[in-house]
C-alpha cells in the first residue's frame, strides 16, 4: 500500500472549476467539494510536488484535526501552512519551539499595569486559525504540555481564566527526523492528540527544478510566495465544510473494517505498542475527509485504507526485534493493513 494514493482520485488543478475570491457557503457536500478543490489548486501554485501532502493537510482540515509534519529543513512546511492560512483568509501564528521556551510563551499571560493597577491579559500566538509549531521536540515536555488543552478543547486557561478560540483552529507541528541531539521526544499521549503524522520527503527531479527555478526568479529568492495565493473562501466556509464532512455517511462495515485495522496493530507480531480507540475514531474522519473531497456522500474501505499510514504511523512503535531488522513502521503498517479483510459495499 502507498499512502500517495490517498490523493490518487482528488482532481488536479487543471479539472477544477474556475476559482472566485470568495465562495458562496458549503451548504451541501458538493459545495464543501468544489470548495476543495478551490483550495487544493491554490495551494499546489506553491507547493509543488507534493499532492499527496496537500491532500492529506487539507483531509485533516476537514475533519478538524491536528498534524504533524515530519520532514528535513527546506522542504517547505512553512510555505504551506501560511499558504493554507491565506486560501480562507484565517490568521497564522508561528511558535519557534526553543529549550528555553515557556508554557506562557505559548499561551499567554497576565501582566500588572502600574498605570491603570489592573491586570492586563496578553493573549499568546496560539489565539490564531492556523497555528505552525515549529520544531516542537526541542522544547521540553511542560513546554509542549502546554499546547495539550489547546489542541484537545480548543480553549486556553490563563490564571484560572479559560478562553475558547475561535474556530477553525488547527496546530501543525514539525519535527526534524535527522537531528536528535538536545530533543525531547513527544510522548505517546500527546502524539496521540494528532490526527495525522505527515511525512514530507523529498519532491523528484521535475519538481525539484521548478521549485528553483520560481523560486530564484525573484530577488532575494522571494519567488513562490505563500501570501500569493487567492482567497477563495471566508473562515465561515471552512466550519460549514468542517460540519458538511462530520455529516458523510459510515456504514457499520466500513467502522468494522477502521476498527479491525486498529485491533490487527495491537496484535501482530514485533509490534510493541498498538493503536487505540482514537487511531479507530481517526480513520473514520479522515476516511470521511477523503470521501468528501472526492465529492461523495459516503466512505469506502479504500477512504479508510488510504488514511492508515498518516493515521497510524505515530500511534504504533515498533519491537527492537523488527527494528533492527531494517523494517520501518510504513512497512510494518502496510502488510498489517493488507492482511485485514476489507468489506465489499
Amino acid at each position: 500500500m502507498n499512502e500517495h494514493q490517498s490523493s490518487s482520485e482528488f482532481p488536479s488543478a487543471q479539472d477544477t472549476a474556475p476559482q472566485e475570491q470568495a465562495s458562496q457557503p458549503a451548504q451541501s457536500p458538493k459545495q464543501a467539494a468544489h470548495l476543495c478543490q478551490q483550495i487544493y489548486g491554490e495551494l499546489r501554485k506553491v507547493f509543488i510536488g507534493q499532492d499527496h501532502v496537500v491532500s492529506q493537510v487539507l483531509a485533516a482540515l476537514l475533519a478538524g484535526g491536528h498534524v504533524l509534519l515530519e520532514g528535513k529543513p527546506g522542504l517547505g512546511k512553512t510555505h504551506l501552512v501560511l499558504a493554507l492560512a491565506n486560501t480562507f483568509g484565517g490568521g497564522f501564528g508561528r511558535i519557534q519551539f526553543t529549550p528555553d521556551l515557556m508554557p506562557t510563551d505559548v499561551t499567554g499571560f497576565t501582566l500588572f499595569d502600574m498605570k491603570s493597577q489592573t491586570f492586563q491579559m496578553r493573549r499568546g500566538p496560539v489565539f490564531t486559525n492556523l497555528l505552525l509549531a515549529d520544531e516542537i521536540n526541542r522544547a521540553p515536555a511542560k513546554t509542549q504540555a502546554s499546547l495539550l488543552e489547546v489542541m484537545q478543547e480548543q480553549q486556553v486557561t490563563i490564571d484560572g481564566e479559560s478562553i475558547k478560540l475561535e474556530p477553525p483552529f488547527m496546530t501543525l507541528a514539525t519535527q526534524n527526523p535527522i537531528e536528535q541531539e538536545g530533543t525531547y521526544p513527544l510522548p505517546e499521549a500527546q502524539l496521540d492528540r494528532f490526527l495525522m503524522k505527515i511525512v514530507i520527503d523529498y519532491p523528484d527531479q521535475a519538481s525539484e527544478e521548478q521549485v528553483v527555478g520560481q523560486v530564484t526568479a525573484v530577488a532575494s529568492a522571494k519567488g513562490l510566495d505563500a501570501r500569493a495565493v487567492s482567497q477563495v473562501c471566508a473562515q465561515d466556509d471552512i466550519i460549514l465544510a468542517q460540519r458538511e464532512c462530520a455529516a458523510i455517511r459510515a456504514v457499520p462495515e466500513v467502522i468494522r473494517y477502521a476498527v479491525n485495522i486498529c485491533r490487527a496493530t495491537r496484535e501482530a507480531q514485533g509490534i510493541s505498542l498498538g493503536a487505540g480507540t482514537r487511531g479507530a475514531i481517526s480513520l473514520v474522519q479522515v476516511g470521511k475527509a477523503y470521501a468528501l473531497m472526492n465529492n461523495r456522500d459516503f466512505v469506502t474501505p479504500d477512504d479508510i485504507k488510504s488514511a492508515a499510514l498518516p493515521v497510524l504511523r505515530h500511534r504504533v512503535q515498533l519491537a527492537p526485534e523488527l527494528a533492527i531488522s531494517g523494517q520501518n513502521i510504513d512497512d510494518a503498517l502496510s502488510n498489517i493493513v493488507n492482511s485485514v479483510e476489507a468489506p465489499r459495499i
